[in-house]
């Protein structure tokens, strides 16, 4: 879930206070020479003016944090186009009024307060919009020339320090990035690959001007390799705290439609196009000829993985190659004939699965049909694919009433959300619903609370209802379906005052409010008792790296609906399949594939994954044994890592990284970056690993920032040009 732009301002006034406050001054303030005004983008004002004029806090016409990007020519100089329009393309504010929404809203990081003053033209005031540029020679050399803008209002004493405007100096690559809205999943991707060494230095060095494929049909004619420099060369000038990544967005939607718009979107997809496309931009194969493939036909792994390798490299030859595409050997056997095809194929990163529970942690509350026993809260274990029927049975062992005398029921906003079929899934079900004791007439009961009001132009008097409590669940012997008796049996249920219903017909209790205040006890009402299942503390699952990457190379038969063909049977068969590792690349990505979907269920795992942080050792899982000498070693050390909280639809990711030049790890979140302590790194929010072989890792240059390792990253920010220039100078 990326952060609301509502976090960085100050609490707002009421909607209709906002606009009062801002239309008056709008009106009232005159134009006085050398006063300040400020320029706004004409669309998030109006949007701001809609906002306020619905009177709706939740409107989806909140505005968000103010944003001129449209009316700057480029995000680096912050310089304004020409020829904008007043009331077109922007509006004029006076000083107070800015500072007011500014306060509310505040301002997308990065961009500067547009302030302009009021300056004295012939026969009219006028704000100036466009100030005057004038070239300063600092210090007397006549080689250092900068250019500053001025206003005619201001002085020589207002402006003696144009130097100090490109003053900030921090550590090359702690530099955090803007989220543009929902953009969280990017910046998490590109702090990972900004802190690779080889691919970082590659593009510093500017190597790839001499690389780029502007021919290649399959790739993006040098525009997303362009666009992906230009934010690594910011992000590691040391001029910045954080970049507005707004032109490689843009890139990125242009040639991959998913990524269109500011919807959230996944990390790990975000870096398998930008890896293949960076790819494909950088190829520095112009023309790909065609290739057959052939077949193992008994020849041994060495000759056949060479083959392969030579193939690939004839098509694909890039500093992303280079870096991070390994080999697999694949391996299918069809069920029928046994026909055994081999194949070696390369990879960019590897998609390894995490070991998943067959059986799912339930709270559920039992309500007895005792009108004088309270609620219990019970935590049973169940099969993640099973039916109602089974946390029917499971809770009956542990309460003694028959399953098939049980109800298993959903209560939201005091009534029946759903009643549960005892055939249909689990998965279904929420962790925390209501179970209850059933034998005869299911019978619904909602507590409503009446309000009387008077019909004015009537002159009648009448009253609404409003539903109150827990909905009441009630068993009737038919016979008992009558006013006399069901009255008694309901004054006996709500002895407890708690109570369940059913989306079927239903029977009311209206309560005068005086009588709902004088008989019926809310705080009784949401009492409860806990089971001693409760007292059980839920264990963390937590598993270890080695097994996931066990579990990649693990024999797994083809789903139905990807078989294989087999070229001996003629048809398409389930085959079996096993991947097994041949050779790995320098910097070696690995997906945790915490998304689960099955037949039965759509989840997050949110196991801890034990990952090393160094010496992560691949020699026992290499199908390749037997190693040349000079051939690189299979130890890794890990360099950064992408996370992701929250679930399945939403959530939030952020990355830590370690600092190629002074060893230094620390915490990327948006814009934000912070200090990390190495015992931070792993947790059940890891999605996405980057590990570099130990034998291409360099030392770093620079010694790492002063007790630091001693310190909170929380405690440690450095979110401010400040910081930065402090702790270069220290």
């Amino acid at each position: 879930m990326t952060a609301n732009s509502r976090c960085s301002a100050a609490e707002p006034p009421g909607l209709e206070t906002q606009r009062r406050e801002i239309e008056s001054l709008l009106r009232e303030c005159e134009l006085r020479v050398g006063d300040s005004w400020y320029v706004v983008e004409h669309r998030w004002f109006e949007q701001w003016k809609e906002f306020v004029e619905t009177g709706d806090q939740n409107s989806p016409s909140f505005p968000g944090q103010i944003n001129n990007t449209e009316l700057f020519e480029d995000l680096d100089s912050y310089h304004l186009k020409e020829r904008l329009v007043e009331n077109e393309d922007f509006v004029l504010v006076p000083a107070e009024a800015w500072h007011k929404l500014q306060a509310w809203y505040g301002m997308v990081d990065g961009q500067p307060p547009l302030e302009r003053k009021v300056v004295d033209l012939p026969s009219t005031l006028k704000v100036e919009i466009y100030p005057v540029e004038v070239f300063l020679c600092l210090h007397s050399n006549i080689e250092n020339v900068i250019t500053a803008e001025f206003s005619r209002a201001d002085s020589i004493r207002e402006r003696n320090s144009a130097e100090e405007q490109d003053s900030y100096r921090g550590q090359p690559g702690v530099c955090g990035l803007t989220n543009l809205g929902n953009t969280c999943f990017m910046n998490s991707a590109l702090q990972c690959l900004s802190n690779t060494p080889p691919l970082t230095e590659y593009f510093l060095q500017s190597s790839y001007l001499e690389e780029l494929n502007f021919t290649n049909p399959l790739g993006m004619k040098g525009e997303i390799a362009e666009a992906y420099a230009d934010v690594i060369k910011q992000m590691w000038s040391g001029r910045h705290y954080s970049v507005v990544p707004r032109v490689f967005k843009t890139k990125v939607g242009h040639f991959a439609s998913q990524f269109l718009g500011y919807q959230q979107h996944d990390s790990q997809e975000l870096l398998s196009f930008l890896l293949d496309g960076l790819h494909e931009d950088l190829n520095r194969v112009k023309n790909k000829e065609y290739i057959e493939l052939r077949d193992a036909d008994g020849r041994p792994d060495q000759v056949m993985a060479e083959e392969a390798w030579r193939n690939h490299r004839r098509r694909n030859d890039s500093v992303i190659v280079d870096t991070f595409h390994g080999l697999f050997k694949s391996t299918l056997v069809c069920p029928e004939c046994h026909k055994v095809s081999v194949t070696f194929d390369p990879f960019c990163y590897l998609s390894v699965p995490l070991p998943v529970s067959k059986e799912r942690v339930m709270e559920v509350f039992f309500v007895s049909l005792d009108p004088y026993a309270k609620p219990v809260q019970h935590r049973v274990v169940v099969p993640k694919a099973g039916k109602v029927s089974d946390l029917c049975s499971a809770l009956s062992e542990m309460t003694k009433v028959p399953p098939t005398q049980m109800v298993v029921a959903d209560v939201f906003n005091h009534r029946f959300y759903k009643i549960y079929n005892a055939d249909e899934s689990l998965s279904c079900i929420l962790d925390r619903d209501d179970i209850f004791e059933e034998e005869q007439v299911l019978l619904a009961l909602y507590l409503r609370e009446r309000s009387h009001y008077r019909d004015y132009g009537s002159g009648s008097s009448s009253y609404g209802t409003t539903l109150f409590g827990h909905p009441l669940l009630l068993n009737v012997p038919r016979s008992s379906c009558n006013e006399e008796a069901l009255y008694k049996l309901f004054l006996q249920r709500l002895a407890t005052a708690f109570f369940v219903c059913v989306a079927q017909p239903y029977v009311a209790i209206d309560w005068d409010p005086e009588m709902k205040k004088r008989f019926y006890n809310e705080n009784e009402a949401e009492k409860y008792v806990k089971h001693t299942s409760m007292e059980v503390p839920q264990q963390q699952t937590t598993v270890q790296l080695q097994e996931c990457i066990e579990l990649f190379t693990t024999v797994e038969t083809l789903e139905e609906e990807n078989p294989w063909y087999c070229p001996v049977c003629k048809k398409h068969q389930l085959a079996t399949k096993k991947l097994d590792l041949w050779s790995l690349p320098e910097v070696l990505i690995i997906h945790l594939k915490r998304f689960s979907y099955t037949k039965f269920t759509r989840e997050k795992l949110d196991s801890i994954v034990e990952f090393p942080l160094r010496d992560l050792d691949f020699s026992a899982c290499l199908l390749r044994k037997n190693l040349s000498n000079g051939e690189p070693l299979s130890r890794y050390d890990l360099i950064a890592v992408s996370n992701h909280y929250g679930g399945l639809r939403d959530g939030h990711y952020t990355s830590y990284a370690k600092n190629k030049d002074n060893g230094q790890w620390y915490y990327f979140d948006d814009s934000k970056v912070t200090y990390a302590r190495e015992d931070q790194i792993v947790t059940n929010a890891a999605y996405v690993l980057f590990y570099h072989r130990q034998d291409q890792i360099r030392k770093p240059t620079l010694p790492a920032p002063d007790d630091i390792t001693s310190c909170k990253a929380e405690d440690t920010e450095l979110g401010s040009a400040a910081s930065y220039f402090n702790m270069e100078t220290e």
